[in-house]
C-alpha cells in the first residue's frame, strides 16, 4: 500500500490518507481482509503524528469501509452490497471521473483526438478485463 501525503496542501493530513486508502479499495488494489499498517508504523513512514493517522482510520471505519479489531489491527471490511451502496457508488463514481479528468489531461496533451484516445482506453479495457478472466 502506498500513501502519500503533501504536507503542504490545504487538505488535512487525515483526509489524504482516508481518500487515498478509499480510492485503493474501491479500485481493488487493497481487497477485502486486507491488514492496514500499524497507526504508528504508517505515521512514522509518513513523517506523520499518530493522531492524524488514527483519525484517517476512525473516518474510514465511520463510513464503514475498514474494521478495526484492537490489537489484531484494523482491515478492509466487506462490502455489504445492501449497506452503504449509495456512498459506496459516489465514492466509486468520484474516482471514475477523477481518473478520467488524468486520462482527458494526458490524451490531450499528448495530441491525441477524443476518438484515438477513446479507441486507447477501450483496447486498456479490454486487457484488463482479459487479465481478470485469467
Amino acid at each position: 500500500m502506498e500513501i502519500q501525503v503533501d504536507t503542504g496542501s490545504p487538505v488535512p493530513h487525515y483526509e489524504q490518507i482516508r481518500a487515498q486508502v478509499t480510492r485503493l479499495v474501491l479500485t481493488g488494489a487493497l481487497p477485502q481482509g486486507t491488514r492496514l499498517p500499524p497507526i504508528r508504523q504508517l505515521a512514522g513512514h509518513l513523517g506523520l503524528s499518530n493522531g492524524a493517522v488514527a483519525r484517517a482510520y476512525r473516518e474510514l471505519e465511520r463510513e464503514g469501509t475498514v474494521l478495526t479489531a484492537g490489537k489484531k489491527g484494523t482491515t478492509i471490511a466487506p462490502i455489504d452490497q445492501a449497506d452503504g451502496a449509495t456512498a459506496r457508488d459516489k465514492d466509486r463514481r468520484q474516482a471514475l471521473t477523477d481518473a478520467a479528468g488524468t486520462y482527458a489531461i494526458t490524451a490531450y496533451r499528448l495530441g491525441y483526438t477524443l476518438d484515438a484516445a477513446v479507441a486507447v482506453l477501450a483496447k486498456a479495457m479490454a486487457s484488463e478485463a482479459e487479465e481478470q478472466r485469467t
